[in-house]
């Protein structure tokens, strides 16, 4: 069987569900499937005031070759996230405005790479969201083989084909396709829990007293003084 693969057809959440999981942010969905899903600091945005979610299209490339980013493009759908990891570190700069445009003619939403990307100012313009470890002028060339829409891990997060990716200004978590409905529930009763929290500390109270925070510092042998 050949090492590299090109997956052309993946199955995917429920559209109203990725979309819906996409407007709770990052950290309350985090918390809310037990802290778990978070692709880690290193992936910052090159953006800011975007919060979104899409299916993973995944790409695992050689370090400094884009060439399977260009295979992916093919089999990506409207909505879609587009995961790309290296099999090694790389800080090649390997996407940019021209990718970009051809993955907005497909309706993809974003980019996701524990590499790097080069032509921001372009991104941005172009309204292209992306999440990288790196940036980089340095270009990459395309002549290694890889594989489209094979698990791979993001940080130190496996990502499945089809996996929902949600991403803003806090970072990327990622939450298994088949715990996508369950995740938006769960989300949703802690955005309740939480504004119920909120009206109470904008009254006046304190997270030490409805918390219980007081009896644990006692606990912990904290002295007021």
């Amino acid at each position: 069987m050949n090492r590299h693969v090109v997956v052309r057809e993946i199955e995917r959440a429920d559209p109203d569900v990725i979309a819906a999981l996409g407007e709770q942010g990052t950290a309350t969905v985090h918390e809310a499937i037990g802290a778990r899903g978070f692709a880690g600091p290193e992936l910052r945005p090159i953006q800011h005031g975007v919060r979104l979610a899409g299916s993973a299209v995944t790409v695992s490339s050689h370090p400094g070759d884009n060439l399977m980013v260009h295979a992916a493009v093919e089999v990506c759908r409207p909505g879609d996230v587009l995961v790309v990891t290296s099999t090694a570190p790389s800080t090649h700069g390997g996407f940019g405005e021209l990718l970009a445009t051809s993955l907005l003619a497909r309706g993809v939403r974003a980019l996701v790479t524990d590499a790097g990307v080069r032509d921001t100012a372009e991104l941005r313009d172009l309204g292209f969201a992306v999440w990288s470890q790196h940036v980089s002028v340095q270009g990459t060339v395309k002549a290694t083989p890889g594989s489209v829409n094979v698990p791979v891990v993001l940080g130190h997060q496996p990502v499945a084909p089809g996996d929902v990716v949600c991403a803003d200004d806090d970072g990327v978590v990622i939450v298994a396709r088949h715990e996508a409905a369950w995740a938006l529930e769960r989300a949703r009763e802690r955005v309740v829990r939480e504004e119920a929290s909120r009206s109470r500390l904008a009254a006046g109270e304190l997270g030490l007293d409805f918390y219980g925070l007081r009896a644990k510092l006692d606990e912990l042998g904290v002295e007021y003084r």
